[in-house]
């Protein structure tokens, strides 16, 4: 599945049965099986329905840093990134890509 950055914000976890998504790096990731983090109130809510990837590498939690652009990311910022790029691939199952 095709989605973009509108159609994303969807699936931030505020509608009942509606699946949570995050994207890295463009892959669209299903989270719902992280409620508890993605989910309204949890302590990753902010990037459900988002693309987190900038966030991420620089281990932010701040809603300015929650986008894909990673213009002016270092490279141990963007070594990070891939790391959490590896964890996303092992937890949750990819349902689509960003366009």
């Amino acid at each position: 599945m095709e989605l973009t950055a509108a159609e994303l914000r969807a699936y931030d976890g505020s509608e009942e049965g509606k699946p949570i998504y995050v994207a890295v790096k463009g892959t669209v990731y299903d989270v719902t099986s992280g409620k508890g983090f993605y989910g309204p109130g949890g302590s990753y809510c902010m990037f459900a329905g988002r693309d987190a990837s900038r966030a991420l590498g620089k281990m932010s939690k701040s809603e300015e840093e929650v986008s894909g652009n990673l213009d002016g990311l270092t490279e141990k910022e963007l070594g990070v990134l891939d790391d959490w790029e590896k964890k996303f691939q092992a937890k949750y199952p990819v349902v689509g890509r960003l366009v």
